[in-house]
């Protein structure tokens, strides 16, 4: 459980950071646990995978690439404990296999999209946008990249830093830049957090700016994000909680200690709406935000609609 806690911790500090590879470190993280469970009743064992999996989940209230791979790995028909355990082995190493094979899928398929010349703006850091960008550029296409700088966190550097290891010439912008800076871009591309049942984009705050500039320049916005980052609790109705983070990552604490008439609002995502997304690029192909139901129901499963 220990280590289960470690990754929990990891993930809900940032240590471990963006919905793939949240996903895959709480796979890997409850198939481990697994392996370790010393009881021999089923309900015992169904129990205490139900309390793993509800500290992963609890960690990061609104990337739903972590139930959703929670539950991909926790979900078994055994009646017995060593082959439920089986089972869920089985899982986690299907989940994981699969989404490093996503990667490379969507940077095939989203680089169709991606034209000698083109300047390409991104924001934050996601390995789901970059296998786009870095597939392109390895395809012998000349491009550039204007990546925004992604505060609080700046996530930003860890984006230039990739891009500049694979030679790509790259822009760092403050935030504030991105409506000035649109006029120079051809396509915006961007991962996600969570895609929700009417294709609204839940992703890191500041993505809905990149959105609006882009429709009012005329530019396409892609999405790039594996099917597991789509919501199907959003079918009965259910919203996705913003997650709210410290105000210590935008002030120091001792200095907001002297302002007591000031409050900070530090929210980590924002809700693109689907009519400013032009395409959803996938592992399983390229859709329009409207197809965010298919989706669901074909790679996700109804099932996902009755998760706690």
């Amino acid at each position: 459980m220990q280590q289960l806690l470690d990754t929990a911790e990891k993930i809900r500090t940032m240590e471990i950071r963006g919905a793939g590879r949240i996903a895959e470190a709480a796979s890997a993280a409850l198939r481990d646990y697994v392996l370790r469970i010393k009881v021999t009743n089923i309900k015992d064992f169904n129990k205490k995978v139900d309390e793993a999996a509800n500290i992963l989940i609890q960690t990061r209230p609104t990337a739903v690439s972590l139930p959703n791979a929670v539950q991909l790995t926790k979900r078994h028909t055994a009646t017995e404990v060593s082959e439920a355990r089986e089972e869920i082995l089985r899982n986690a190493d299907r989940f994981l296999e699969q989404a490093g094979q996503a990667l490379e899928k969507m940077g095939e398929i989203g680089a169709k999209r991606i034209h000698d010349g083109d300047v390409i703006m991104t924001h934050c850091n996601s390995h789901a946008a970059l296998s786009v960008i870095t597939t392109a550029f390895e395809q012998g296409k000349d491009i550039s990249v204007i990546a925004t700088e992604s505060r609080p966190r700046r996530q930003g550097l860890i984006t230039i830093k990739e891009l500049n290891d694979h030679g790509i010439p790259t822009t760092l912008i403050v935030d504030s830049a991105v409506r000035y800076c649109m006029k120079d871009v051809d396509t915006v591309i961007v991962g996600a957090d969570a895609i929700t049942i009417n294709g609204a984009l839940v992703n890191k705050v500041g993505t809905s700016q990149l959105a609006l500039a882009a429709n009012e320049a005329r530019k396409n916005l892609l999405c790039v994000a594996e099917t597991f980052k789509f919501s199907p609790k959003t079918i009965q109705g259910d919203m996705i909680d913003i997650e709210e983070r410290s105000p210590e990552e935008v002030i120091d604490s001792d200095i907001l200690a002297g302002m007591p008439n000031v409050k900070v609002k530090n929210p980590a995502f924002d809700i693109t709406p689907a009519e400013y997304i032009d395409m959803i690029i996938t592992e399983v192909g390229a859709f329009p935000p409207q197809m965010a139901y298919t989706i669901i129901k074909e790679h996700l499963g109804w099932e996902f609609t009755k998760m706690g």
